[in-house]
């Protein structure tokens, strides 16, 4: 098994003022927010628009519902997202990060194929983890067109993908949802016979119960300067199990990779997020008892946070290149 590591690049010294530090260099959020231009955008952003200590404007990120309003300006101005919400208590996700990931694997695809990232809708992408605000497949098709079947063990969480969907024309003709049964399986009960994936994508729960997920967002709260007893236990939004598992990261993924050899012939790459970098030896050890022929470690990062993409193949290079020329030729 091939185990390459490959970094995100970065700029060497101290980056531009203006610059998101180690976001990917197509994310088009690495730049300073224009406030301006978002309230123009989404006019319910600017309650939540303030200048800070620095004379900067900018948002409460530790408030909820500025995020929210934060992101739903985003995603309409960016990526002509319209109707965009997601029901309290459900995780709402950093868009710049979320963008990030779908790049990076972009590039993945491109690697290999002289260079070139395949677009449009012969690429099939499935994210395991959809959930209410179905970021990725909204993100990844309106940046590549690529086609996506997003899955979620919430059903709740699923009808909101769908409002949103529904509320984009063209959108449930790109993106389509489906409700995993199993809180154990990733794939099994979700894809079909004979269907075919160029990529999987998961952003798994990373805390292994519901203390370890509260404690989590103490620090946060820490982090951000303000007392964490007085702070709501998941004002950074997320249901159960949007924050943590059974075994936490590393069982999840683990138990990922091990059913991924079941469908070793109908995906070109699997990949995952891995936030904890204590996780990655197990990873790296169920890859191998997994026999898996190439896998990569794609490191990321957005300004103090550190984290990575694990991908993996069971096709060789043969294989591969028989799946881009079928596929995407």
């Amino acid at each position: 098994m091939k185990d390459k590591q490959r970094g995100a690049s970065a700029a060497k010294g101290r980056a531009a003022p203006a610059e998101k530090t180690g976001l990917h260099p197509r994310n088009p959020h690495r730049g300073r927010y224009d406030f301006r231009q978002l309230i123009a955008c989404s006019p319910e952003l600017a309650a939540f628009v303030a200048t800070n200590e620095y004379g900067d404007e900018s948002i409460a990120f530790a408030n909820p519902a500025a995020v929210k309003a934060l992101n739903r300006a985003l995603l309409k101005q960016t990526y002509g997202i319209t109707g965009w919400d997601i029901p309290a208590q459900y995780l709402c996700p950093p868009i710049p990060g979320r963008a990030d990931y779908l790049h990076y694997l972009a590039d993945l695809l491109g690697a290999d194929n002289g260079g070139i990232i395949p677009r449009g809708k012969s690429v099939r992408v499935l994210d395991i983890g959809v959930g209410a605000n179905c970021v990725y497949p909204l993100t990844g098709h309106r940046s590549y067109g690529w086609q996506f079947v997003g899955t979620d063990i919430d059903p709740a969480a699923l009808d909101n993908a769908q409002r949103i969907l529904e509320a984009n024309s063209g959108l449930s003709d790109a993106i389509e949802l489906r409700l995993q049964t199993s809180r154990s399986a990733a794939f099994t009960g979700v894809v079909r016979a004979n269907e075919m994936f160029d990529l999987t994508l998961c952003n798994p729960p990373f805390h292994a119960s519901l203390a370890e997920a509260h404690a989590g967002t103490q620090r946060k709260w820490k982090n951000l300067g303000k007392d964490a007893a007085r702070q709501p236990l998941l004002n950074f939004g997320g249901q159960g199990a949007e924050l943590w598992c059974e075994g936490g990261e590393e069982a999840f993924v683990c138990r990922m990779i091990e059913e991924s050899a079941q469908l070793r012939d109908s995906c070109l790459w699997f990949t995952t997020l891995v936030s904890k970098s204590a996780s990655l030896p197990g990873v790296y050890r169920a890859l191998k008892r997994a026999g898996v022929l190439d896998s990569r470690t794609i490191e990321m990062a957005q300004g103090q946070k550190k984290s990575r993409i694990v991908a993996w193949t069971f096709l060789d290079e043969s294989r591969q290149r028989a799946w881009r020329m079928t596929r995407w030729k």
